[in-house]
């Protein structure tokens, strides 16, 4: 590979890290063709973009980022693969459920939000991490339920402005 070659897949590693706010590296080394393949259809399935890297050149696009990422270019050993997601658990619910059947992928290290994770005893803590969906649909929920709580008692009060009073006095 020339200089420029490298140049050039830095350069494209940068824009990824930067356009990801959830990446997560992983050894997927030892898997047959057969796992390979399936691991690439269930990444493709979950919408995450998996990509083997060269370590060297991921820890220099990763000092060209802006972002902070700490203790994770230690773990640039060995085979790694880059998990890039909009999901910040999806990458760590498929390494779960694939390792169901096979010993691998192996979680080296995620950075998720601004948050970095070092070690595969993360991911049970990963997979547990609530998208901003879930969490926006949390909050909603827990706003409804005061909500619902008024409008039932409006409506079992009869309509009339004392036995409204009374339902929502009794509420408090």
């Amino acid at each position: 590979m020339t200089r420029e070659e490298k140049a050039t897949v830095i350069k494209d590693l940068t824009a990824q890290l930067a356009d990801n706010p959830n990446i997560y590296l992983a050894d997927i080394s030892g898997l047959n063709a057969v796992d390979t393949s399936n691991l690439r259809r269930a990444c493709f399935k979950a919408n995450i973009k998996l990509a083997v890297v060269k370590n060297t050149l991921l820890a220099k696009a990763m000092e060209a980022s802006d972002k902070e990422f700490g203790e994770l270019p230690e773990v640039l050993k060995g085979n790694t693969s880059l998990m890039l997601s909009e999901t910040g658990n999806a990458p760590a619910k498929l390494i779960k459920n694939f390792r169901k059947k096979s010993e691998k992928p192996v979680l080296k290290g995620a950075f998720i939000e601004e948050a970095v994770y070092i070690g595969d005893n993360n991911l049970d803590a990963l997979v547990n991490i609530k998208s901003k969906e879930e969490v926006i649909g949390d909050i909603i929920g827990l706003l409804q339920s005061p909500a619902k709580n008024v409008i039932s008692g409006l409506k079992s009060g009869g309509g009339k402005l004392a036995g409204i009073l009374k339902t929502l006095s009794e509420k408090e």
